[in-house]
């Protein structure tokens, strides 16, 4: 396989996840009022419940391709990924539909790890940074198309196309990558699967202060963004008549992101982590503050909104980004194993905390204010213990 066609199917395998949450936040009335949901705020059950099955699965497929390779993983979430995507178009309830939506996300977890497992195979040092660099250029594009498309399929059909647009998106990447993508796995680098490999990642991490003090505080961080994404929907089209239109001021937040993780890329090498880090959650800090004063006087004009709301997610892809490369940073010959353990809490955690700010949404966006201040403070208070209360410091220390 050529590097470009390489990078593309390793950016198409990470944005199926993107594009499986993106999606679905256009439908997300049309499932509650088709489902009979007395409460609007039930319907971001359909994110949360995806995200869970993902950081559930994401703890055991680590392991599980490590031992039996990575193209049958991959396989397996597929055959997953396309048969929930199916049956969610007959389901006949909502519990039913975010029963799907859990396993859905049981599967889906084997594109991630799989993606990143089949770079570290293929590529070592600069190169491998080079690629996932390249990688996640080419998958930020999907949640700013995502919701857009979402939209649009709306337009001509019921929410039950969306997922089989989803089951046909599934279909196609996997001919793709089953006619494509060779077993990386040399037999030579297998590892037994055992109950304790499962779970050495948690000791790994837990037991490393920087590290898990790290991965807690971005655990926060990614919270406060879903609970922004859980929320978005009725935000833009609720409190500021976006209606239609909702899916391109989310293109235009989706895009600050991308912006900020490319010049992240260009400026960590200067600047190092943990000062970018700590810049960006200090910024987070004081624009949730921000937000929660303007809330305070009634309804937020939405230009101040959007403003405050881009700002915060550009310093969340700095902080996110270095963060974790700080947490990963003492654990460098475990990386894998601990890496589960990361996306495990990070994930369950953070849909955990976008649950609760999503499901407090009261036509207002008070509850999202509130929880990014609450967020930021946390993450504030988490960073200075690991850091000791020095802030700031050079990544050599």
């Amino acid at each position: 396989m050529k590097r470009f066609e390489f990078i593309a199917l390793i950016a198409a395998l990470l944005a199926l996840n993107a594009l499986t949450i993106d999606i679905m936040l256009p439908a997300l009335p049309d499932i509650a009022a088709s489902l009979g949901l007395s409460n609007a705020n039930d319907a971001q059950l359909v994110i949360s419940s995806y995200l869970f099955g993902v950081g559930i699965s994401l703890l055991f497929f680590r392991p599980i391709a490590d031992r039996f390779g990575r193209r049958a993983p991959l396989y397996f979430g597929f055959v997953v990924y396309i048969l929930t995507s199916l049956l969610a178009i007959i389901a006949p309830s909502f519990a039913m539909l975010l029963l799907l939506r859990f396993v859905q996300g049981l599967g889906t977890a084997a594109f991630r790890v799989v993606a990143m497992a089949v770079v570290r195979d293929s590529y070592q040092g600069r190169a491998m940074a080079e690629i996932m660099s390249l990688t996640y250029m080419v998958f930020m594009i999907v949640p700013i198309l995502a919701p857009g498309v979402g939209q649009v399929i709306l337009l001509v059909g019921s929410w039950q196309m969306i997922f089989l647009f989803v089951a046909m998106t599934g279909i196609i990447t996997g001919i793709w990558a089953y006619f494509r993508l060779p077993e990386t796995l040399d037999k030579a680098n297998q590892r037994p699967l055992t109950i304790k490999s499962i779970f050495d990642g948690f000791k790994i991490v837990l037991s490393n202060r920087l590290a898990s003090l790290y991965a807690i505080s971005t655990m926060f961080l990614f919270g406060a963004l879903l609970g922004m994404l859980n929320s978005s929907q009725q935000i833009f089209v609720d409190v500021y008549d976006f209606d239609i239109y909702f899916p391109l001021v989310f293109a235009g937040l989706a895009f600050v992101m991308a912006v900020a993780s490319y010049l992240n890329s260009r400026m960590v090498g200067h600047f190092g982590m943990r000062r970018m880090a700590h810049f960006a959650i200090i910024i987070i800090t004081i624009s949730g503050f921000v937000m929660l004063i303007f809330s305070l006087f009634g309804k937020v004009p939405f230009l101040v909104f959007y403003i405050l709301m881009a700002i915060y997610l550009f310093m969340f892809s700095w902080a996110s980004a270095n963060m974790n490369s700080l947490a990963m940073q003492p654990l460098g010959k475990v990386a894998g194993t601990a890496a589960s353990a990361f996306g495990f809490i990070q994930t369950i955690g953070g849909a955990t905390i976008g649950m609760i700010i999503g499901r407090m949404f009261n036509q207002t966006i008070m509850p999202l204010a509130i929880g990014f201040s609450l967020v930021g403070i946390a993450c504030l208070l988490l960073v200075l213990i690991a850091e000791k209360g020095k802030l700031f410091g050079s990544d050599e220390e």
